[in-house]
């Protein structure tokens, strides 16, 4: 493991980077495809993010989450996911999964 981003033969995994910046997603939507990766990373100097989803088919929840960190996301489920932070509430990223 990288920074919480599994390493395969000394490359990080492949997967979607998804910014936390300002207090906000970057982007604040997208699609994937089902087993496809996301990789959440908190890219404010001085702030925690705490992203989760809440979902009867699909949970997810980072903990938090220090400056600087990325956090893989396996999305296993099909569906519409909405992303929160725990910590700032108007951050919201939806996941479209096919």
């Amino acid at each position: 493991m990288l920074a919480g981003v599994p390493v395969v033969g000394g490359l990080q995994a492949a997967g979607i980077v998804v910014s936390q910046k300002g207090r906000m997603f970057h982007p604040d939507s997208l699609s994937v495809t089902k087993g496809e990766t996301v990789i959440i990373v908190n890219d404010d100097s001085d702030l925690l993010h705490h992203a989760y989803i809440e979902s009867p088919t699909f949970s997810f929840d980072s903990g938090d989450q220090d400056p600087g960190s990325r956090t893989p996301v396996v999305f296993t489920q099909p569906g519409i996911f909405q992303v929160l932070c725990g910590i700032h509430p108007k951050m919201k990223l939806t996941v479209r999964v096919n």
